[in-house]
């Protein structure tokens, strides 16, 4: 595969912070490639939402005015998020950060709809985890709720009475990021852990980093508030005492030691070990969840020192967690996953390709894919680390242009 790429571009290039003479160019060159229009000015009738999902191939065997009646029509649930909305403070005592293979409520998946080729990887995601729990799918407007209801009715694979909308407008896709990191009390209440989203300052990202609060005021959560330029991503738990993250925290908060940040942290979450990871290098978020995946307590699936720039990166993590212990003095199984070449995306993205970046569900893993052939092995992997989970394949190729996939996509609500 060439290194050098032209493939569609998962942000919204056409709102970078650029000077005004440029901005025409920008809003036409990318009009070509996605609907740029609808961005600036959306449909506003079901009419003007049948004709944007045909003239971008989403649905392709109706005709606009049987297209019309369905989106007129849909019966589903769709809850209205209230713009002033304060949510209730913790009282700030600890919160154990549960772990992903606990039982899950819901999965939130903020829709990408500037982005009609990533229609089918959220599709994908949606429709496997549909089957085992609630999927909330976030989107800008009633009206774009039911566009997206009505595609996910046309696919016909979706469990669709486990599905419900929330408006809730946000700037981006990566709802891992700068959604509600959800942390339970003392008292069993589940508390919405809030940081602080600002990781791209050349994009619009007030949305996105207010949704959180807006989330759990409309759900009536507390919020805890995480003084830390952070994101989802970079922390993870295994319910039970341990706390992974990337360096790369401390890095986007350089007025913190280690020890400061440990600190800290123990006053937000209830934990006894963290466990800290090289980030990996040429890659921009360095996020743990695209370099280790927590598979379950005693099991640790990290990325193979097989790329020239991440070898020793990669070496480094595997050695880290091959002897290491988790809190409870448990050493860990570490097994390799395949790490695809990096490739260059328009120049300037360095894209990763990464299988840890998967979702435990309810008795499923959704593990990326990218149509290449370490898609097989790293599927066997899986099979091999969880016998008795269901490993569900879900195409990535598209999304990973954005630099994430299925975990980045994805935030889950544990159940109480």
């Amino acid at each position: 595969m060439a290194f050098l790429r032209f493939e569609r571009m998962i942000y919204p290039v056409w709102r970078r912070q650029v000077p005004a003479m440029i901005k025409p160019f920008m809003d036409t060159a990318f009009g070509k490639f996605f609907p740029v229009y609808a961005d600036k000015r959306p449909p506003r009738d079901a009419s003007e939402m049948a004709r944007f999902l045909v003239d971008w191939d989403l649905i392709v065997d109706s005709d606009l005015v049987s297209l019309r009646d369905a989106i007129s029509q849909v019966e589903m649930s769709i809850d209205v998020v209230a713009s002033d909305g304060e949510p209730r403070l913790h009282d700030g005592s600890p919160l154990r950060m549960p772990a992903q293979w606990e039982q899950t409520e819901r999965v939130l998946v903020s829709w990408g709809r500037m982005y009609p080729t990533l229609w089918n990887m959220h599709a994908e995601m949606i429709e496997a985890i549909s089957h085992v729990a609630t999927t909330e799918i976030l989107a800008p407007s009633e009206l774009w709720a039911r566009a997206i209801a009505v595609y996910l009715a046309s696919r016909g694979k979706a469990h669709m009475d486990n599905v419900c909308f929330l408006v809730l407008r946000t700037d981006d896709i990566w709802i891992r990021d700068y959604g509600p990191m959800i942390g339970i009390s003392e008292t069993g209440e589940r508390v919405a852990v809030n940081a602080t989203y600002d990781v791209l300052p050349q994009y619009p990202q007030a949305d996105d980093d207010g949704m959180g609060r807006r989330w759990a005021a409309h759900h009536d959560l507390a919020v805890q508030p995480l003084h830390l330029h952070t994101e989802g991503g970079n922390l993870w738990s295994d319910g039970a005492g341990t706390l992974l993250m990337s360096s790369q925290i401390l890095y986007s908060n350089r007025y913190y030691t280690r020890d400061r940040m440990l600190d800290y942290l123990h006053g937000i979450f209830d934990f006894q070990k963290a466990i800290i990871t090289p980030r990996l290098t040429l890659e921009e978020t360095g996020h743990v969840d695209l370099l280790v995946k927590l598979a379950r307590a005693d099991t640790v699936l990290v990325s193979k020192a097989e790329s020239p720039s991440t070898a020793e990166v990669m070496r480094k993590a595997k050695r880290l967690f091959e002897r290491e212990t988790n809190a409870q003095g448990v050493p860990y199984r570490v097994l390799e996953l395949p790490t695809p070449s990096l490739y260059l995306n328009w120049i300037m993205y360095t894209i990763r390709r990464a299988y840890t970046n998967s979702l435990t569900v309810n008795g499923r893993v959704l593990v990326p894919v990218f149509d290449i052939p370490e898609d097989d092995i790293a599927l066997r992997t899986y099979e091999t680390a969880l016998p008795d989970y269901e490993i569900v394949p879900i195409a990535s190729r598209v999304g990973i242009n954005g630099g994430g996939a299925v975990h980045c996509m994805t935030r889950e609500v544990p159940m109480v």
